[in-house]
């Protein structure tokens, strides 16, 4: 249901570490919970891209809980960053 796997996963923390934000913050479902999709698999699948679902909450998005501050505005706009500079040298550098 969601794009995100071990690669991607480890791209998105060394281009945190790489730009020195705060490490993300991961979220996981039970696989006997159902819950909501993204169109990355789809898209991974159709491509033959690999694709990672990242972004920021915001209010009331799916609960009460989810709320986003000003920080989380700029570290989402830092990490997309960090992408486009570092992304190249991390994906290289896998083996």
């Amino acid at each position: 249901r969601y794009a995100t796997n071990g690669v991607t996963a480890f791209i998105v923390r060394e281009v945190a570490r790489k730009m020195k934000l705060a490490e993300p913050q991961e979220f996981v479902v039970r696989n006997d919970c159902g819950c909501g999709s993204t169109i990355g698999p789809i898209i991974s699948t159709n491509t033959g891209i690999r694709a990672v679902d990242i972004g920021c909450p915001s209010l009331s998005m799916h609960s009460i809980r989810e709320t986003m501050g000003i920080a989380d505005l700029t570290n989402g706009l830092n990490i997309f960053k960090g992408f486009f500079k570092y992304f190249r040298e991390i994906d290289s550098n896998i083996k």
